[in-house]
């Protein structure tokens, strides 16, 4: 491993620490998107905000970490894993002191943005300081294992500590909780984790970045505003039209780069394309779902913050468990049977809110959630594995943030459609349920879509073009297929800060 003569005599005790210090990091990322949720009612209260202002205090920091993730990746290979770290964990904490005392919405919003800006530098830098104190194979496949259950706690802990501090404290309690935690995370990682970069990092390509910016901002502006303007009003359709300029710009300008920040060429490659859009689809229902379920508890069943955590124990608790077995089950029979069952799951959940009104019934409703817990507890390990199996090595790295871009960005178009559709139907003056009809029906066509794309990418045809995209990649002609999850990466030569396929950052991204 280069630049790592210390980790490799580093002691096991300190390695456990370094590990420990990373899934900090990821623990406060992670759960303050789900923390957040069951707060919303209660800012919505004392801001007097509309729905599409809910909507920003969330998708501003997806937003923003979608955007940066990669950047902050090439860059922490570039300059120092351990240097952007810190910058990371002293701007994420920083921006939690300042939303805690956020005045108004506008304010909330912009140290929502600068949170999220040390949040991207903690995700993808986190991976690469495991990758690289953890050399041998199994030991980081366990480390990995660590760092993937860590994303469950979160989504399982995030809506039961959100709702006992919002009960008990206020709203502006769940900002407060990553103070010392970052604090403490800053202190261990200037004493104990070694600085690595990496041998032949990325040339920075700022054109792409903002290209990819200008995409992702104009599309979630132009929908969650959309319902207010109006769809034909100026800023919506400029919004829209700047958005699919900026993605044909993007696709050009980096099919000729020598060193692009997304190779298009990627997306050649079925299992690596079908990954995307998988990533995409779960997370937007997943974040469409937690959006409907917190607002639908609270201000319609008119339970406290803490009863609605209560009520989402379920869909939490069955995620959690679902996910190492999913991991096995890719381990020991590819992605396929996950994805399947997953499009199932998720489908059959969505299916009862939309069809059968599964929120008038409570045993229903359990059963809409714990449905939903099994099928995104199932995702997650085949997206990884997905997206970097066939990739050549010195990729993993960039398909690996890729997928996790693909989450981050499928979260906050999750908030944005689903929140426009509930704000369209309650302008019209439906009831919260039929209101939310139509959003069910999204959520069930983004199950739909797990579905359709797991069996079709997942064959031998799409097997096949993996194995061609991965040969005109690379050097390393067609690369050994990913291990299977559960499995680390041998420990070859890494060019690109040894990311193994990870569980991956879920939520957090």
């Amino acid at each position: 491993m280069h630049h790592m003569s210390g980790a490799d005599h580093m002691s096991r005790r300190r390695r456990l620490l370094v590990l420990a210090i990373c899934c900090m990091s990821l623990l406060i990322v992670s759960l303050d998107n789900t923390v957040l949720n069951v707060a919303l009612p209660a800012m919505r209260r004392e801001f007097h905000a509309s729905v599409s202002g809910m909507q920003w205090t969330i998708d501003a920091y997806t937003l923003v970490i979608a955007s940066l993730l990669i950047l902050a990746g090439s860059t922490a290979d570039r300059i120092g894993r351990r240097k952007v770290f810190v910058w990371g964990l002293v701007l994420f904490t920083a921006g939690s002191v300042l939303c805690s005392l956020a005045p108004g919405l506008e304010w909330l919003i912009a140290f929502r943005m600068l949170q999220a800006v040390g949040g991207a530098m903690l995700n993808p830098v986190a991976m690469s300081i495991i990758t690289n104190t953890f050399t041998d194979p199994k030991e980081r496949a366990r480390a990995i294992g660590v760092w993937g259950a860590v994303v469950g706690i979160s989504m399982a802990a995030g809506p039961l500590v959100g709702g006992l501090l919002v009960d008990s404290v206020g709203w502006r309690s769940i900002f407060w909780v990553n103070v010392p935690v970052g604090v403490l995370a800053l202190v261990l990682t200037l004493r104990h984790v070694p600085e690595s970069r990496s041998e032949r990092p990325r040339r920075p390509d700022p054109v792409g970045q903002l290209l990819v910016m200008a995409v992702l901002g104009g599309v979630t502006y132009a929908i969650i505003e959309a319902p207010a303007e109006g769809w034909k009003s100026p800023p919506i359709l400029g919004c829209a039209l700047g958005a699919a300029a900026a993605l044909a710009g993007l696709v050009l300008y980096e099919s000729r780069r020598a060193d692009p920040l997304i190779d298009p060429r990627f997306f050649r490659s079925a299992p690596f394309s079908g990954a995307t859009v998988i990533a995409v689809s779960t997370f937007a229902s997943l974040s469409g779902f937690l959006f409907l379920t917190t607002l639908y508890l609270q201000e319609v069943r008119g339970l406290s913050a803490l009863d609605a955590g209560l009520h989402m124990l379920p869909m939490a608790a069955f995620a959690f468990l679902c996910a190492p077995v999913s991991g096995r089950l890719v381990a020991s029979h590819g992605p396929r049977p996950s994805l399947l069952i997953s499009g199932v799951a998720m489908g059959a959940s969505g299916l009862l809110f939309a069809a059968f009104s599964a929120e008038a019934s409570t045993p229903l409703m359990f059963t809409g959630y714990v449905l939903f817990g099994i099928g995104f507890g199932l995702v997650n390990a085949p997206i990884t594995n997905t997206a970097v199996s066939g990739m050549p090595r010195a990729q993993a790295g960039v398909a690996a943030a890729v997928a996790s871009t693909s989450r981050q960005t499928g979260g906050a178009l999750g908030v944005a459609v689903i929140g426009a559709v509930l704000a369209a139907g309650t302008a019209g003056g439906a009831d919260f349920a039929a209101a939310t009809r139509p959003a069910w029906w999204i959520i069930t066509g983004c199950a739909f879509l797990v579905l359709v794309v797991g069996a079709v990418t997942t064959g031998p045809w799409a097997h096949a073009t993996a194995v061609r995209t991965a040969r005109s990649l690379g050097p390393s002609s067609a690369a050994p297929a990913a291990p299977p999850q559960g499995q680390a990466p041998g420990p070859g030569p890494r060019m690109d800060g040894g990311l193994p396929p990870a569980p991956g950052p879920a939520p957090a991204g």
